[in-house]
């Protein structure tokens, strides 16, 4: 069949990209990812080069915690599969390669894609490449600039065309996320009832504006998934909740209490809600 199915390593387009944009490899919260332009501009790009239809996008991704609200956004979206290997206790990302392969093989196998447009840089992804040739599937490899300094010469060799991303088509869809200042706040004066614990009124009303600024920098469609998702699960997922813990943790020097773990909770939240229905 005459159609194109995209192939994303995410923890390459993220690493190669934030060293491309901001000259050094950044930490995942620290990049903003357009998501609806970056599966625009991907199917487009697949379907310009490869001049058939597309199939769909294979989003592959590690998580330790489970889905994170980025996840959950890019799931939502037309025409895309999210692929979760795992990540392990020192970072490191396990099973994605596994799944590219596994998935490349099988579209090739069963003749649903004549073209692969694969967007990664691991060597390990050889053998699906020459496997899915032998079914005739033609590989479209790409990279992000230098991508003879971020993919492997033999992966760069088996591929049947090779492209390279430069700052113009990458930051179309990925930025550098601006950083969030964390509020600080006096020592706890005890005395002061807040949900029903003795907690300082000023650090409460930090956590809330924290919470506040968390939401501030995602963006809408993030919102919705992450919205929808906790009105299913009673729930905030692992990445957004550690963050506003941690960031909780430095602006009131010291853990949270349950309620007020709730509290940050509850009032980033509310601040989605408000996002959405401005």
């Amino acid at each position: 069949m005459d159609r194109v199915a995209v192939f994303v390593d995410a923890g390459y387009l993220f690493a190669q990209g934030s060293v491309l944009l901001a000259g050094k490899r950044l930490p995942r919260s620290e990049t903003a990812l357009a998501h609806e332009a970056a599966i625009r501009i991907l199917g487009e790009f697949a379907s310009k080069i490869s001049g058939t239809r597309l199939l769909r996008i294979y989003w592959y991704d590690g998580t330790s915690t489970g889905p994170t609200a980025q996840h959950l956004t890019l799931a939502h979206l037309n025409n895309v599969k999210v692929r979760l290997g795992f990540v392990n206790s020192v970072g490191e990302q396990k099973g994605v390669d596994s799944l590219i392969v596994t998935d490349m093989i099988a579209l090739a196998r069963n003749r649903a894609i004549s073209d692969a447009v694969l967007l990664s840089g691991d060597e390990d992804l050889r053998v699906g490449v020459q496997q899915a040739q032998e079914f005739g599937v033609r590989v479209h490899l790409v990279g992000v600039k230098p991508s003879r300094g971020s993919q492997s010469l033999f992966l760069l060799q088996e591929a049947d065309m090779t492209y390279e991303w430069s700052n113009d088509e990458v930051s179309e869809f990925l930025a550098r996320k601006p950083k969030v200042v964390t509020p600080s706040v006096a020592p706890p004066v005890p005395g002061n009832a807040v949900l029903g614990l003795e907690v300082d009124t000023a650090a409460v009303d930090r956590l809330g504006l924290l919470a506040s600024k968390v939401a501030d920098v995602l963006e809408k469609n993030e919102l919705l998934a992450l919205v929808e998702a906790f009105e299913e699960t009673s729930q905030l997922p692992r990445d957004i909740d550690r963050r506003l813990l941690a960031d909780g943790r430095s602006a009131i020097r010291r853990d949270l209490s349950p309620s007020e773990k709730k509290h940050v909770r509850s009032r980033f939240i509310g601040a989605c809600r408000r996002r959405l229905a401005d």
